[in-house]
């Protein structure tokens, strides 16, 4: 194995792993599914902390050097701590990050950083409590400060906090959200709704375009390019000068496809080469059979990663007429 088998025929190397520890949230955001969602994968299905590790393991052997635990909410894995810490102990152990919604990070922050844990996202679409609720359906927004505020006394660092602005609903705060975030030593990010929720309610002529939310901020502040972007998502900027930053995600409308170095595996073991991906490859199968021995699991993992990474289109397609929603939906895929 060796990390060529992880570059696509668009010449990419994969190096950033996106790992789904479960598809169970304990909010429900607007934009990622309803309130009375529960089409849940079933437990059985959903891959062992054990099993999480054992494909983390066989990636970075092929040149994974990042993975990001996501979810659903990853924070709700009983054994979340376990697996960061698994991970941290792996020989070449890749950099550990994990994108949360902050509800249980006040009781968690402080043992995940002890195991492991170097970077978080944290998702915030405002600062006021009524629409916290509206958006989220769930009152809720103190708890998200104070896990927010355990963890930079856990000492993780940088906190990034993702905004997804809706129109009618919080664009209005864009200027409020990014002076906290700067107040608070916060790295605020602003992503594009993508059509990824449950309930397929997503629609591009309602969506808050980058362009729109550049302006917006402009008009409240001076921001200067920042930086060379590479294979990162977001476009920074300096706000007045510096040092403060904020970045921008245009998925949606100013894909960054080109660049991209991400594979996911979900929750029940599928991998992913791309968010928007229709199509799957089973993991699950390979590290539950009990006739292989370890290496030949070992040989099937890579396998089953490589030809995914090599099977990757060159871009999501969302500007395509024919462009479908992936059949799943954001908390099943990992974001």
């Amino acid at each position: 194995m060796t990390p060529a088998t992880l570059i696509d025929t668009f010449g990419r190397q994969h190096r950033d792993l996106r790992l789904s520890l479960t598809d169970k949230c304990n909010l429900r955001c607007t934009y990622c599914m309803p309130e009375d969602f529960a089409a849940w994968t079933p437990q059985a299905k959903l891959l062992t902390r054990h099993e999480l590790v054992r494909v983390v393991r066989t990636a970075v052997d092929l040149g994974i050097t990042s993975v990001r635990l996501t979810g659903g909410e990853p924070l709700l894995h009983p054994e979340v701590v376990e697996i960061v810490r698994d991970i941290a102990q792996l020989p070449n152990a890749p950099a550990i990050s994990l994108t949360s919604n902050g509800l249980l990070l006040a009781q968690l922050a402080k043992p995940l950083r002890e195991a492991g844990l170097q970077r978080i996202n944290i998702s915030l679409d405002t600062l006021d409590a009524r629409r916290f609720a509206q958006i989220t359906k769930r009152d809720r927004l103190a708890e998200v400060l104070a896990g927010i505020a355990a963890a930079e006394e856990a000492g993780i660092r940088p906190i990034k906090i993702n905004t997804v602005l809706m129109r009618g609903v919080n664009e209005s705060e864009a200027g409020d959200l990014l002076r906290f975030a700067i107040a608070s030593g916060w790295s605020l990010r602003f992503i594009e709704q993508m059509p990824l929720d449950a309930g397929g309610v997503w629609s591009r002529a309602t969506m808050v375009t980058a362009e729109e939310t550049l302006a917006a901020l402009k008009s409240e502040f001076e921001l200067t390019p920042h930086g060379v972007r590479g294979s990162a998502p977001a476009e920074e900027f300096l706000v007045d000068s510096g040092p403060a930053t904020v970045g921008i995600i245009a998925s949606v409308t100013k894909p960054f496809c080109g660049n991209c170095d991400r594979l996911r595996v979900t929750a029940d073991g599928q991998v992913r080469n791309c968010l928007f991906a229709r199509s799957e490859s089973d993991l699950r199968g390979i590290l539950r059979d009990a006739k292989l021995t370890e290496d030949q699991r070992t040989s099937a993992i890579a396998e089953v990663l490589g030809l995914s990474v090599r099977a990757k289109l060159q871009g999501h397609g969302i500007g395509d007429p024919l462009f479908l929603q992936p059949i799943r939906p954001m908390s099943a895929i990992g974001g």
